[in-house]
């Protein structure tokens, strides 16, 4: 996948190429939350009837499974995919470095603006422009914090898909305090080796 102009000569008949229009993919992230709310709702509707009132606590936990696990795979796919080529990462740093830089720019088309480590599991990736939220508008700044923590459920699932696809098991939490900006938590669950 790759959102780079074609270079001449395209040939549109190669199996191997292929282009998304990023206008799309936006979309689909757009889109993405909006969707599962929906799907939840019908889905508890029709588990407990068309009379039951929906929990939103209960909703909101359903959205997020839901949103984690796209993520979760299309991170697994993604690290299948483009790290087959590449000598095998012996360090965890260098796994979340191939994070930072390779699979930020292929998802969001920019690196992380900022890594930092304690060096004992714990890691806290910074973007201060992150591609989701660039074109969100709010009437207050305190109802756009609320509203956009569902957005950075799918992209915590990217990143723990990565991660797992690399032999890493991780937990991500993700939070915003001023847009367009987010900030990813990593923990890594240490091996009983």
């Amino acid at each position: 996948m790759s959102f780079e102009t074609p270079l001449p000569p395209y040939n549109a008949s190669d199996p191997q190429a292929i282009f998304l229009n990023s206008s799309c993919f936006d979309l689909l992230l757009i889109e993405m939350v909006p969707f599962a709310y929906r799907l939840a709702q019908q889905l508890t509707l029709e588990r407990s009837g068309a009379n039951t009132q929906v929990d939103e606590e209960e909703q909101r936990e359903a959205v997020f499974r839901r949103l984690d696990a796209l993520g979760y795979r299309v991170g697994q796919g993604l690290v299948e995919r483009f790290s087959r080529d590449r000598p095998r990462f012996t360090d965890t740093l260098d796994m979340i470095k191939f994070l930072c830089k390779d699979i930020w720019i292929l998802v969001f088309r920019k690196q992380i603006d900022n890594l930092k480590t304690n060096h004992r599991g714990v890691y806290v990736l910074t973007d201060h422009s992150f591609r989701p939220f660039a074109r969100m508008s709010m009437s207050s700044p305190s109802e756009a914090l609320a509203r956009v923590q569902p957005f950075l459920w799918f992209p915590c699932g990217i990143i723990r898909g990565v991660l797992a696809g690399m032999g890493i098991e991780a937990t991500v939490q993700a939070e915003t305090v001023e847009l367009p900006g987010a900030t990813f938590q990593i923990k890594t669950v240490p091996t009983n080796t």
